[in-house]
This record gives C-alpha cells, sequence and structure tokens, in this order.
C-alpha cells in the first residue's frame, strides 16, 4: 500500500453536532454531539455502536443527507476532500462518496441488474464503453456474474445487497460508506462483503467506512471507530479496542467471545488477551488448561434429556419440491418433521430455499410435488386460516405484518377474526403483550416505535392466536447486540412456555446458544439435519453451506470437544497442573 496516499485526508470533520428537527433537548438532546476526527484517504474503517449511538446519522452527514433532507440543528463542518458538504448539493456530493443504506433495497429500482448498475454512471455522463467495462468489473467484484437479466426484486436478499453495493462501485465513487452491509447475509455471505471491502482497499488511493454489528468482522480493519449516545468513545486499532471487554459489554455490542472467555474466566490482563480462535488455543495451550470430560458428558446427557422429552409430531414434511412459475427449482425433494417442544433453526446460503420451505409449513405456499402435514392434515386440503390454528408466521420485516393504528387493534385482530368474545379478546391481548414484555402498549402507534418493539408486537399479534408452533423468519434482524439478546430471551421463554419454535437465521451465535435442533438447506436440498451440537462438529460440511460457527464453538472443536457457548466453555475448562494457570483461576 503506498505510504503518500495516508497523509492525505479524504474526509474532515470538525466539532460536528446535530439535533434533528422533530426532537426535543428534553427527548434526545443530540443525535451527534461535538464529533472530530480525520479519514485518511485508502483508510479502511469500521464504525461500531448500539441503536441510536449516531452511526447512521454520522454516514448521512458525508454526503449531504443530513442537513439538506433530514432537517435540524447542525453546528460543524464536514469536509470531503476538499468540498464542504452542506454548501453542496447531494447529487454533486454522490460523485465523491457512495452510500450503500441500512434499508438497501430502497436504492434499487431498474428492471434488472445491468440497468441498475448502468443508472449511474449514466446519469453522470459516462461514455457507453466505459459504463460497460465497469459493469463487468463490478459483477465479477460483487459475484452476480450469471445475473445480469435478473429483475432485482427476484434476486435474494444477499444478492440484492451485494447489487446495492455494486451500484455504488459503478460511479466509482473514491469513498464508499456502507450502513450495516451483512444485516442480511449469510456467514459466508458476511465474509464476502469484507472480502470485497479488502479488495477495494488493494487501492491505496480507495477510502471505505463500514457500520457494522459483527464484532468478529472489524479485526479485518485498519481502524474502529466505537460509539455511544452520538458520541466517539473509542478510535484506534480494532485488535486493541476490542479487548476492552468490560466497554463492549456495558454498552451493549457483542464482545469477541474468545477475549470475553480469558477476561471473565481467568482473568486475563487485556494485553495479554487472545482475540482470535487460532490465538485462543495458543493461550489454552500455554496455560496448560483443557476441556473436562466428565463436564462436558453431562452436556451431552442435557442434549439427550430434552430430546427425549419432545411430543408428538406437529410438522412432517415429505419429499418436497416447489418449482416457481418462472421455472426455478427451489426445493428438490426435502424431509423432515418438526415435534412440539422443539426448537428449530433452519440455515442455509442466500437463495438457498429455506424460506421457500418454511413458507410451506403455514400454507403460504402450496408443493409441487411431495406432502406437508400439519398435525395429520395435509395443506393441499387446509386453508391458511385452518392451518394458522396451529401455525403462526412473524415475518422477517414486522412492517410487512403490522397494519393497525394501535397496538390494541393489532394484537386483537386475530383473536377477533376467530369470532372471540370481546372478554376473550381482551384477555388474549393482555397475555400476549406481557409475553413480549410490552404491558400498557395497548394505545400507542406501533409504526412510532424502534424495530426491536415492532418486532416485539409481530410476536404478540401471532400470540394472540394461541398457535402451538411459531415460525420467525429472521428475528433479529436490523438489531443491535442487546436487543438481539433480549428478543432471543424472548424466544426462549416462549418455547419453554409450551411453544413449537422454528426459526430461520443467518446469525450463528444465536443458534449456537438457543436452538436445539438445526436443518441445513442448500441449493433446495436438506444437506445438514440434526441437533445443534452435532451440526455444529462438522465444520467443513458447514462450509460448504455457506455458513461458519461462532469463534468459541470453532476453539472448542480444535480442541476435540463441541461447546456452544461461552457459559458452556466456562463449565468446560479446568486447569491441568500449571500452578500459574491454577492461581489465576482462583482469583
Amino acid at each position: 500500500m503506498s505510504e503518500p496516499a495516508r497523509t492525505v485526508n479524504a474526509i474532515e470533520i470538525k466539532d460536528l453536532s446535530f439535533r434533528y428537527k422533530s426532537d426535543t433537548k428534553e427527548k434526545n438532546p443530540l443525535a451527534l454531539e461535538n464529533i472530530s476526527l480525520n479519514v485518511k484517504k485508502g483508510e479502511f474503517i469500521v464504525i461500531m455502536g448500539p441503536s441510536g449511538a449516531g452511526k447512521s446519522t454520522l454516514a448521512n452527514c458525508l454526503n449531504g443527507l443530513v442537513p439538506h433532507f433530514q432537517r435540524g440543528d447542525y453546528d460543524g463542518e464536514v469536509k470531503v476532500g476538499d468540498l464542504i458538504v452542506k454548501e453542496e448539493k447531494v447529487g454533486r456530493m454522490s460523485k465523491e462518496i457512495g452510500l450503500v443504506f441500512q434499508d438497501f433495497e430502497a436504492q434499487l429500482f431498474s428492471t434488472n441488474t445491468m440497468l441498475e448498475l448502468a443508472f449511474g454512471p449514466e446519469n453522470f455522463g459516462v461514455p457507453r464503453e466505459e459504463i460497460h467495462r465497469r459493469i463487468i468489473d463490478v459483477l465479477d467484484t460483487v459475484q452476480l456474474k450469471g445475473f445480469e437479466e435478473r429483475q432485482p426484486s427476484t434476486l435474494s436478499g444477499g444478492q440484492k445487497q451485494r447489487l446495492a453495493i455494486g451500484s455504488i462501485l459503478a460511479t466509482q465513487p473514491d469513498i464508499i460508506c456502507m450502513d450495516e452491509p451483512t444485516t442480511d447475509l449469510d456467514p459466508v455471505g458476511k465474509m464476502g462483503i469484507f472480502k470485497i471491502a479488502r479488495h477495494l482497499h488493494a487501492d491505496s488511493e480507495f477510502t471505505l467506512l463500514i457500520i457494522e454489528h459483527e464484532t468478529e468482522e472489524a479485526l479485518h480493519a485498519d481502524r474502529l471507530i466505537l460509539m455511544e449516545n452520538g458520541k466517539v468513545l473509542r478510535d484506534g486499532q480494532p485488535g486493541q479496542i476490542l479487548k476492552e471487554i468490560e466497554l463492549t459489554d456495558r454498552i451493549g455490542i457483542q464482545s469477541l467471545q474468545i477475549p470475553k472467555f480469558f477476561k471473565d474466566h481467568l482473568n486475563t490482563g487485556d494485553a495479554e488477551l487472545p482475540l482470535t480462535p487460532d490465538e485462543g488455543l495458543d493461550s489454552f495451550k500455554k496455560m496448560n488448561l483443557s476441556l473436562d470430560e466428565s463436564a462436558y458428558k453431562a452436556l451431552l446427557k442435557k442434549d439427550s434429556d430434552r430430546e427425549s422429552a419432545y411430543g408428538e409430531v406437529l410438522i412432517d414434511v415429505r419429499d418436497l419440491i416447489h418449482v416457481y412459475p418462472n421455472g426455478n427449482k427451489a426445493l428438490k425433494g426435502v424431509s423432515l418433521t418438526v415435534r412440539k417442544g422443539e426448537f428449530l433453526a433452519v440455515l442455509g446460503h442466500n437463495g438457498s430455499g429455506k424460506t421457500t420451505m418454511v413458507k410451506h409449513f403455514n400454507g403460504l405456499l402450496s408443493p409441487s410435488e411431495g406432502d406437508i402435514l400439519v398435525r395429520d392434515c395435509n395443506t393441499r386440503d387446509s386453508s391458511i386460516f385452518e392451518i394458522g390454528k396451529t401455525v403462526g408466521y412473524v415475518f422477517q420485516n414486522p412492517d410487512h405484518q403490522i397494519f393497525s393504528d394501535t397496538v390494541f387493534e393489532e394484537v386483537s385482530f386475530s383473536p377477533k377474526l376467530r369470532g372471540c368474545t370481546q372478554e376473550e379478546i381482551d384477555v388474549r391481548v393482555a397475555e400476549a403483550l406481557k409475553a413480549v414484555g410490552m404491558e400498557g402498549t395497548e394505545e400507542e402507534d406501533p409504526f412510532s416505535m424502534t424495530k426491536g418493539q415492532r418486532q416485539r408486537i409481530a410476536v404478540a399479534s401471532v400470540l394472540s392466536a394461541k398457535p402451538e408452533l411459531i415460525i420467525l423468519d429472521e428475528p433479529t434482524t436490523g438489531l443491535d447486540y442487546k436487543e438481539q439478546r433480549q428478543m432471543m430471551e424472548l424466544i426462549r421463554n416462549l418455547n419453554e412456555q409450551g411453544h413449537t419454535i422454528i426459526m430461520i437465521t443467518h446469525t450463528m451465535w444465536v443458534v449456537a446458544e438457543y436452538a436445539h435442533k438445526v436443518a441445513v438447506v442448500k441449493d433446495g436440498e436438506m444437506s445438514m439435519y440434526g441437533n445443534t451440537r452435532d451440526v455444529f462438529r462438522d465444520e467443513e460440511t458447514l462450509m460448504e453451506s455457506y455458513l461458519k460457527t461462532p469463534h468459541i464453538v470453532n476453539l472448542s472443536n480444535k480442541l476435540g470437544k463441541t461447546v456452544l457457548s461461552v457459559d458452556e466453555f466456562k463449565s468446560c475448562v479446568q486447569v491441568s497442573g500449571s500452578p500459574a494457570a491454577a492461581e489465576k483461576k482462583e482469583n
């Protein structure tokens, strides 16, 4: 990398503060407060922080959306190159800095992939031959070769996300800022985005900022900026900042699992903390640690006892094939059973067919071949209304589900539809809201709530129908770590209260810590199916399905046993004989 490029600032921010126009000082003092920082040309920076930290507001200040479109009280100065942002039109700034929005689908509007990629350069008057060359390069970079004629609406979530990134790359700005670009991607897809980032970063003139929740991926950056409540808390080397476990725990971003184990359980000093599974393995050996066989067998027995306690079969999938009207064979003979009390995670790469499969379980889709039995009733012979008595479905985006003006109207809709008395409706709404921790919100407008709150209302609206089985499609998407943990604790409680759970997700630590069983769909076929520990033991096959285990699972697999969380790891570790390690463990 060319060092001289790093001496030039691509972005200069000085004393930047911003308060949205609708906010009052009492309600929300400042979205951004007195931020000053410089970004060198050619740097790769990751910005992290909990929801409400000001990350997206900061990104929108870089290309002029704040203050030109999102108005409010704006103080300070942002310079991109030689341009003072607030003095330039957004259209002018888009030539200098490309922004990939958190809601990436809002950026896509063309009728096929080629036109989407061509739109930006055409707008900037780029010659036709150059546009064609750029499109070829970008298709390769974002791995969308072969999708040139596909309508964006027919792409998977991950493909749409890569297309949104590609549409910005085609304009060839000197700076790109991506706002949570890996939110809807499978684990290897997340790695792919950072691979794209490193590819772009190889050009010493290209500057890249990524707003991200994934702490593991942040290790690849040159620099990490940690934000909270509109302020910059830390700005420096990712490996150093992510060793501050007390800080990451406190502000509500996910602490890296390896240093968290060594910090919490062995009281290892920050400077000595390993960050990755390989570093953790080295430290584990140096400290004469091992995994206790009897403690591990206790975990296996707990798994076995739980499985033997499951009840009757609720869903029986037999040789399911689904072909869409365009001829795409999305499922190719899938079979599985779901028993009462299970907590099943459905995994797979973007476009693998997992959502197609699950939509058959409540009658949203009908098999092309094969059968789905819900409590021995064939879905071919049952209405969605009838199936809904047994199976409830919570969509990935709560805004695709919520439609009422008040929380009470939303949650009461299903029992009203089923002819419940007003007294029974009142009871069901109260019980559902209590289950999701949203009591007292009956008269509130659900659309004024946060994403996490809307997600809970969507769950409550399904619970009020009292289904035995609840399907949740990506229930943690768009939530920060603290909100993800709250959502998953809610789902676990529902499972423990007797609800059978089927969850589609890409978040592998969630699967490891909460799911009992895992079904992996790859290219329309069932590639793996079994209890979570057994599936996560086979990392090679998981990787073939574009999935990878969390760091703590990877470390335990290197040690010959499969543990699924930091707490499980703590319960199994033992000191083998080093007095120094023993003393550290005692302290």
